[in-house]
């Protein structure tokens, strides 16, 4: 299989760095073909604005949105978030790895998502005859499974159904099924 692992924590050394490293390792030595996105190291520009689309008028109102499909549509997509799309494409298997900060992910990888999931590419109205959206379980991302490897700080009783800090499921549920299932992956669960 090809795995592509989305990685988003700031140290290397961290749990976070070993459990990815050791992934890395096992699916290698399984015979799978991985790509890891180590979006600290490479600096990721987590901000998603209107220096994205440099073709863009300036002189009008930016709409994100819309600009992300034009960008994608006419092939004037920066190359980093094109090389993040090459990658979903290649990837049967995407693994988002992250620690739990504030009940969500670390902005670096929210900004991932934002500049990486165009419209047209990760969500939208799908070929010219169907004029219907494509989401959840539909879509250009379909056919591949993806999962979260999350750490997180409390004990397991925290996250349990009537813990402390919400259950751990419900927690996850924006990011399983907004981020992964609604641009057409099935998800795996964490």
């Amino acid at each position: 299989m090809n795995v592509f692992i989305v990685y988003a924590h700031p140290e290397p050394k961290s749990l976070n760095g070993s459990l990815k490293d050791f992934a890395v390792s096992v699916l290698t030595n399984a015979k799978h073909q991985v790509q890891v996105s180590d979006l600290y190291a490479m600096k990721w520009k987590a901000v998603a604005d209107g220096d994205d689309f440099p073709q863009r008028n300036t002189n009008e109102r930016l709409d994100y949105g819309s600009a992300s499909g034009i960008a994608f549509t006419n092939g004037t997509q920066l190359p980093d978030i094109a090389t993040e799309q090459e990658k979903l494409l290649w990837a049967d298997v995407v693994i988002f790895q992250f620690p739990l900060w504030w009940f969500s992910m670390p902005a670096i990888l929210k900004g991932w998502i934002d500049r990486v999931y165009a419209y047209g590419f990760a969500y939208g109205v799908g070929g010219s005859e169907s004029k219907r959206w494509n989401r959840y379980g539909e879509g250009t991302l379909e056919g591949r499974r993806a999962m979260l490897v999350v750490t997180l700080g409390g004990s397991e009783s925290q996250y349990s159904l009537r813990g402390v800090n919400g259950y751990i499921d419900d927690l996850l549920f924006p990011i399983n099924h907004g981020v992964l299932y609604y641009p057409g992956m099935t998800v795996l669960p964490p």
